[in-house]
């Protein structure tokens, strides 16, 4: 499937569950890959990217047992993994080929990451030159810069690095190279990204401070498995926290949604916005902060968005756009530039498809400016190849006066397969 029409909704409506945690899913596979004994997941995602991590760490000896139900990874401990007999082929997903070039570094063997089309076109430098420091020997096209990247690992030493950006990538990267480097690893940031690395880091046991910008990790301390539960993933909550808020007499309730306060900036912003958003039975699982979302049709106003709360909602800002085009006056988004390179730029991306359904949208170097409206056209929009893009669009259709069409909608895959059936279900005609 290439491409899908969506029609206006008269509301958005019901009790829905949405897909486990893409980033807690990735990081629950490595950490059992190499910690000691058999880590059992339940909620996992099995979207592409996650089942890219999932087939690179079978590929190097471990032993991974998916039922449909529960994931058990039988851990081989620290320095257990095999050299893999092919290229790593991490798909689509940044977070494995950042996160595995971390932990490859430190392994006494060679090996290969690369990726698809898209993926081979995103930034490497920003782990490749940190863990180059560390020891590692690391090579690629573009200076090593791109991928593929071959990967020379073993006799890391700890350092202490200042991130240009907050990534909770980079972050991640450093952190599961540590594991393995001579004494400690400090990671600090201009602002703290995700902590999710963090929070499964001392679930499996690992020596592990956090303070005030940043996170250090001592090396040569042996994992132990563990079970983790991984909640619904608030990225792809975001999507019909938005259908809901944008589309009149819509009431929705979003159950089992993880909501770290790392994660949690699309909330803060969708209800600064004037969003009637409630986190209900909030809860701690495996380590992670959980609660139902209740949301209800909004209407919504121009807000500035920039600081601290950009990477608590980085990977939400497609969705939030949508919303700020029909928010009543001017949304100025700020200090964003990480958005121009993820899976696209996302910042052109979607002030492209807003123009084309007559939204007035300014693009600047590190964000854009979005007049709202009553009205979006219909028309034709192209997701780049982009699973964020195109569900925002998506969610844009609802409330279009006439059906849009997105295009490369594959994508979607990567992560929430079961995002177009789901929207049907409770999008009302």
């Amino acid at each position: 499937m290439n491409s899908i029409t969506i029609k206006s909704a008269d509301s958005v409506k019901g009790e829905i569950v949405v897909p486990g945690d893409k980033s807690i899913s990735h990081r629950s596979i490595m950490l059992g890959a190499i910690a000691n004994g058999v880590t059992t997941v339940r909620g996992f995602l099995r979207g592409e990217d996650n089942m890219s991590t999932m087939h690179a760490f079978r590929a190097m000896g471990v032993d991974i047992d998916d039922d449909g139900e529960m994931i058990k990874i039988t851990g081989r401990g620290l320095y257990g993994l095999k050299e893999p007999d092919d290229v790593l082929d991490c798909g689509n997903s940044g977070t494995t080929i950042r996160l595995i070039t971390g932990l490859l570094s430190g392994q006494s063997f060679f090996s290969v990451v690369t990726g698809d089309q898209y993926l081979r076109k995103r930034p490497m430098k920003r782990v490749v030159e940190p863990l180059t420091l560390m020891g590692a020997k690391i090579c690629g096209r573009n200076g090593g810069t791109l991928a593929p990247l071959a990967i020379n690992g073993g006799s890391l030493k700890g350092v202490n690095y200042n991130s240009p950006v907050s990534s909770a990538q980079i972050k991640s990267s450093l952190m599961l190279a540590g594991l393995y480097a001579e004494g400690e690893t400090t990671v600090s940031e201009p602002s703290l990204s995700r902590d999710h690395s963090e929070r499964m880091f001392r679930h499996f046991g690992a020596s592990l401070k956090v303070n005030d910008n940043g996170v250090k990790v001592r090396g040569g301390f042996e994992l132990t498995a563990q079970a983790v539960t991984v909640p619904g993933d608030i990225s792809s909550a975001a999507f019909f926290m938005v259908a809901a808020l944008i589309t009149p007499n819509s009431e929705l309730l979003i159950k089992n949604v993880g909501v770290n306060p790392s994660r949690t900036g699309v909330i803060d912003i969708l209800k600064a916005m004037g969003g009637n958003i409630e986190l209900l039975d909030e809860r701690e699982v495996s380590g992670e902060p959980v609660a139902d979302i209740l949301v209800r049709s909004s209407r919504l106003k121009g807000i500035m968005i920039s600081g601290t709360v950009v990477p608590r909602a980085i990977d939400e800002f497609p969705a939030v756009c949508v919303a700020a085009s029909r928010a009543e006056g001017l949304t100025t988004i700020r200090d964003a530039k990480e958005l121009r390179v993820k899976e696209t730029d996302r910042i052109t991306a979607m002030a492209v498809n807003l123009r084309r359904l007559g939204i007035d949208v300014v693009e600047t170097e590190d964000g854009m400016d979005i007049t709202g409206s009553e009205q979006l056209l219909g028309g034709t929009v192209d997701s780049s190849g982009d699973h964020r893009i195109a569900m925002s669009m998506s969610v844009a259709a609802l409330v279009a006066s006439a059906p849009i069409t997105v295009t490369d909608i594959g994508c979607v895959a990567t992560s929430f397969p079961t995002f177009f059936p789901l929207l049907e279900k409770v999008a009302a005609k």
